[in-house]
């Protein structure tokens, strides 16, 4: 079969789970990541072919995606920040807008070590703190865009700390002459929560935001995949991770630290409301390159 062929057939067939362009966009992904190929392989050599020894896999794959499965985890490699990271249905999807979390917070060093230097602080380690990390994608792209920076990530599940301890980033940021991120369980609701010891310079975090009430307005490739304990939080009580956020980066947050949240674009007045109140008189809500709320920062 040729390429091109293939590439058709298979945008067909997930038409009526996704708009045409993104169904293309899946299927590209999908060849570049059991083929090799390049997204315009098929427009630049028409006549490639798929080898024969790769047909049943790309058709069982194709099983899978028919039936919503994120390419994600049919490939079990998803794109953030420039990098590739391994994923599995123990944690999200890396999003695209959450990349505006690591922007905002890479763009606050240059000040934070200005204050650090005033404080006395010169020549220390940058420390990060990353609440809900997940699959460490925020944790591992902040160790490698700052490698002398000590970077700590945190999550309730070991199902999804053992991802992100496998990211294979480990010899690039030792190259650079850094370590790589340390990952600890830790339940940040728990109001007895012990944490790391010393003040930390950055507090990120992606903690769920989406309200049960909003899973209607939700594919199937999200809720019928992706893990609800990192998604959801009940209705009644839609700011519970970001009371949790606030209350530990009273706790850890240096006087001259900063911290960064994604948030439900719905809730940006009431999120910077919450964190005003807990003391952060500063908070502000930042917007994503679609122009909607996205992060608070405080």
């Amino acid at each position: 079969m040729l390429l091109k062929e293939f590439i058709a057939e298979a945008v067909s067939s997930l038409r009526d789970l996704y708009p045409e362009e993104e169904a293309r966009g899946i299927v590209l992904m999908l060849c570049q990541a059991v083929l090799g190929v390049q997204r315009y392989t098929h427009l630049i050599e028409p006549q490639t072919v798929v080898p024969a020894a790769k047909e049943r896999v790309l058709s069982q794959a194709m099983e899978r995606l028919k039936a919503a499965e994120p390419v994600q985890y049919v490939t079990g490699v998803a794109s953030f920040c420039g990098h590739d990271f391994r994923v599995t249905k123990d944690v999200l999807i890396p999003r695209p807008e959450t990349e505006c979390l690591v922007q905002e917070a890479i763009a606050a060093v240059e000040a934070l070590e200005r204050m650090r230097i005033s404080a006395g602080h010169a020549g220390e380690a940058l420390r990060i703190l990353d609440l809900c990390t997940g699959s460490g994608c925020v944790a591992w792209s902040m160790a490698l865009a700052l490698p002398g920076a000590r970077v700590t990530g945190v999550d309730i599940s070991e199902e999804a700390l053992a991802v992100a301890r496998g990211q294979d980033f480990g010899r690039v940021i030792r190259r650079a002459g850094g370590k790589a991120p340390e990952f600890i369980r830790m339940d940040i609701l728990d109001p007895e929560i012990i944490l790391p010891e010393g003040a930390f310079d950055l507090v990120l975090s992606n903690p769920p935001y989406i309200l049960e009430s909003q899973k209607a307005e939700m594919r199937r490739n999200v809720l019928d995949f992706e893990p609800s304990l990192a998604l959801f939080v009940p209705d009644e009580d839609p700011l519970l991770f970001y009371r949790a956020v606030a209350r530990i980066s009273r706790r850890c947050l240096a006087p001259w630290g900063r911290g960064f949240a994604e948030i439900n674009e719905d809730l940006g007045p009431q999120t910077c409301s919450l964190f005003v109140a807990e003391g952060f008189s500063r908070a502000a809500v930042r917007k994503d390159f679609f122009g909607k709320n996205r992060l608070i920062s405080y």
